[in-house]
């Protein structure tokens, strides 16, 4: 799988990075932007999903846009992905090197593979349900908090940059884009993350990489997160539950 979404990078991805026509760039909805790459890259995966696994149900950012039904049919398929042929497409639009391809293996409610690639990072994280999480071959684990009384926190919902969590330190900016965001709280760079989107596409593979590593995501009321479902309000990954425990009381 790895190798797949590495090839699919070289082949649309890597040769559009910061060579990218006007045209070939369009505003789904108002800040949301698709460009031929994605559109070309979550094909090709897809079809090699597809073939490999016939009876699989493929829920893919893109075809989403134009089948929302798919989206009932992941959630009650025993076998299924996620595809998120660039994530972080504003970051590619505009030369940043934070984006990346990412593919979730679900069945039933359970995330049991996962893989992330960094295509201008050359970097990948891979996750396996009971086996552990891995960069670039080396298994991680999520490092301790360094300040318990001050964690660090990131959100992505921009209303909430530089606001507290009741008398934690301000939240500052994500990475603005999970490809980036998971890997980099399951290395330490955040302790929290707190997120209003919840597209599984977007969540599914980093949530096995961090529950891998030692962390913890779940929704704002309590619940551990459900790949299958698209939680009422938003979601926090954390650096373990303890520290999860003692944020969702805090959320406005």
């Amino acid at each position: 799988m790895l190798s797949l979404l590495q090839e699919v990078a070289e082949e649309v991805i890597n040769p559009r990075f910061r060579a990218l026509a006007g045209h070939q760039v369009i505003e789904k909805n108002p800040g949301d932007l698709v460009t031929v790459a994605d559109r070309e890259a979550e094909v090709l995966i897809t079809q090699r999903l597809q073939q490999a696994y016939p009876e699989a149900v493929v829920l893919g950012e893109e075809h989403y846009e134009t089948n929302r039904a798919v989206l009932q049919e992941y959630a009650e398929a025993h076998h299924a992905f996620t595809v998120d042929p660039i994530d972080g497409t504003k970051n590619f639009v505009n030369g940043s090197k934070d984006h990346g391809v990412m593919v979730a293996e679900l069945l039933g409610p359970d995330v049991v593979r996962s893989w992330i690639w960094q295509p201008q990072h050359e970097v990948a994280y891979v996750a396996e349900r009971g086996s552990g999480a891995f960069r670039n071959g080396e298994r991680l684990t999520r490092p301790p908090v360094l300040d318990p009384e001050a964690p660090r926190g990131v959100t992505s919902h921009r209303r909430w940059i530089g606001t507290s969590l009741g008398e934690l330190p301000p939240m500052e900016l994500t990475w603005i884009c999970c490809a980036v965001d998971y890997p980099m709280l399951v290395e330490g760079a955040a302790d929290y993350i707190v997120y209003k989107g919840r597209q599984p596409w977007d969540h599914a593979p980093g949530s096995l990489l961090l529950s891998e590593a030692g962390g913890f995501l779940g929704t704002f009321g309590s619940a551990a997160y459900d790949p299958r479902t698209i939680p009422a309000n938003g979601i926090i990954g954390a650096a373990d539950r303890e520290l999860y425990d003692l944020l969702v009381p805090l959320i406005p």
